[in-house]
């Protein structure tokens, strides 16, 4: 990629303004010699997670004083600062968002910035740059400065008591709501919380009569609905009733309604993210195997556009039939010819499946002598079980997944999770198939207790992913990053690092 000498300017800029940052909290960078935070990485997955979190700081400010941006800018997004002391997270913030703000990264900005709402000890001058930096932010995504704090008045400085849970008892969707509702329940039990949830069947009322109803029982906001046909009529409404977190995303370009929020497990989102690793890896042509169906259409759509939008090319896209050979969908996407693979133009693939189909895909690139061509996928290929005999097959393969099924690459083990006391009650007892829709349960009750300070959102570590709030009223994930070794799924420990055996 090309740099222009704005670019090397920023570059510049960053290596002179994180440097001054370890000049004035010496106690830390100055024990490291700035060779080795690749040691450092290493080190972290074997530390308690407060200590890992301390060192993965250091290992980034090294990285930023050696111009690997990139790779700094990860180190550091993968910080959960909450574990780190109060002059330690002055840093982090200070680091993250010039960096974000650097790589023209937005919502890591406000993410970094959300400790000016923490009351931390900071110089006037810390300040004064995170408060530069955030508006930025805010203008970047088209954000009026103060909105999201105050987006909410009649909740605004309110205590979050009572909830209405609006889902389906019957129905196609009834069994996801199932899921959804029993982990917020069970959640809900685990904190001890005062939080009154109440349920509505929306199998039997209209979104109208169902609002109604929760405001007679003095409803503060509702979560809800499932039903995407439903979220898409509301997002099309000037306003909303009450404040409503739907559990879903609207078929519209943009939501329209205030009050209305929306959060789910969008695949789309995770295509999207891995076309920006793909780019940051330094890979500029790639093939795409995605499924012929419509939710293949639509998540190979979201990663097509989002790696034009980053420069890139698409070589070959194929659409294979999940009953059909994988053999015929490899040889199309690796341009193969004889039994050979044709690499020429290909320096990764785009991997969109389930579990069994996936398994096949890299052994039949190995037949066709493309061993080291760097697959990435979304969380789908994963059951999010161990079975190592089985996902064997899988090794190299990058992908990304909830915090609460990888753990160990997440967060460096269970007990480091976000609400991992719940985590623990449910992981005994669910079906791996429905963990995930667990976890969202969890993170829907936790977003919901947060809406009157909707400012909180932004950042917010959670059992999907590091959830941040749009300017619409979506809120997007970023997920965490793993490998499969040895058939389990493992950190990638030095980021933008691809190994090769050259």
């Amino acid at each position: 990629m090309k740099q222009s000498l704005r670019g090397l300017l920023a570059a510049a800029l960053v290596a002179f303004l994180v440097a001054g940052c370890a000049m004035q909290s010496p106690s830390v960078v100055d024990r490291v010699p700035d060779e080795d935070p690749g040691q450092l990485l290493s080190q972290a997955e074997q530390q308690a997670p407060e200590q890992a979190a301390k060192t993965r700081l250091e290992a980034a400010n090294i990285l930023a004083r050696q111009g690997e941006r990139d790779r700094a800018f990860e180190t550091a997004d993968g910080i959960d600062e909450s574990l780190l002391s109060e002059p330690d997270r002055v840093r982090w913030a200070l680091l993250f968002s010039e960096l974000a703000r650097a790589l023209n990264e937005p919502r890591a900005v406000l993410r970094a910035t959300q400790v000016l709402g923490d009351e931390l000890p900071m110089q006037a001058n810390q300040q004064e740059r995170l408060e530069e930096r955030q508006r930025w932010a805010r203008e970047a995504l088209d954000q009026p400065s103060g909105a999201v704090s105050v987006a909410l008045p009649e909740l605004e400085g309110q205590e979050i008591r009572r909830i209405v849970v609006a889902l389906p008892e019957s129905g196609p969707l009834s069994s996801v709501a199932n899921t959804i509702a029993s982990a917020m329940r069970q959640h809900h039990d685990a904190k001890g919380s005062n939080v009154e949830l109440s349920f509505l069947d929306t199998s039997r009322y209209s979104m109208d009569e169902l609002y109604d109803r929760a405001q007679q029982m003095n409803a503060q906001l509702i979560i809800g609905p499932l039903d995407k046909d439903r979220v898409t009529q509301l997002e099309q409404r000037d306003s909303v009733p009450l404040p409503t977190l739907a559990l879903n995303y609207g078929s519209g370009d943009n939501n329209q309604a205030q009050r209305l929020f929306q959060y789910g497990l969008s695949a789309e989102d995770e295509a999207r993210q891995v076309a920006r690793r793909a780019w940051q890896d330094g890979h500029r042509q790639m093939s795409m195997m995605v499924p012929d169906n419509g939710w293949g259409r639509r998540v190979g759509e979201a990663f097509w556009n989002e790696w034009h939008s980053q420069g890139g090319e698409i070589t070959n896209a194929v659409r294979y039939n999940p009953d059909s050979s994988v053999s015929n969908a490899v040889q199309t996407a690796l341009s193969v010819s004889g039994d050979r693979a044709r690499l020429g133009n290909i320096d990764a693939l785009f991997l969109l499946a389930l579990p069994e189909y996936a398994r096949q895909v890299p052994p039949t690139m190995d037949y066709y002598y493309a061993p080291n061509l760097p697959i990435y996928a979304t969380s789908h290929l994963h059951e999010g079980r161990l079975q190592t005999r089985l996902d064997q097959d899988l090794n190299d393969v990058m992908f990304v997944d909830i915090p609460w099924q990888i753990p160990d690459a997440a967060v460096g083990g269970e007990e480091a999770l976000p609400f991992a006391s719940t985590y623990q009650s449910l992981r005994d007892e669910s079906d791996a198939s429905m963990f995930r829709l667990m976890a969202m349960g969890v993170d829907a009750y936790e977003l919901a207790i947060r809406f009157s300070n909707l400012g909180e959102l932004n950042g917010l570590h959670g059992s999907t992913g590091t959830l941040y709030l749009s300017d619409d009223g979506r809120i997007y994930r970023e997920l965490p990053w793993a490998k499969f070794q040895n058939g389990v799924p493992s950190p990638i420990l030095i980021p933008n690092l691809i190994e090769s055996d050259d």
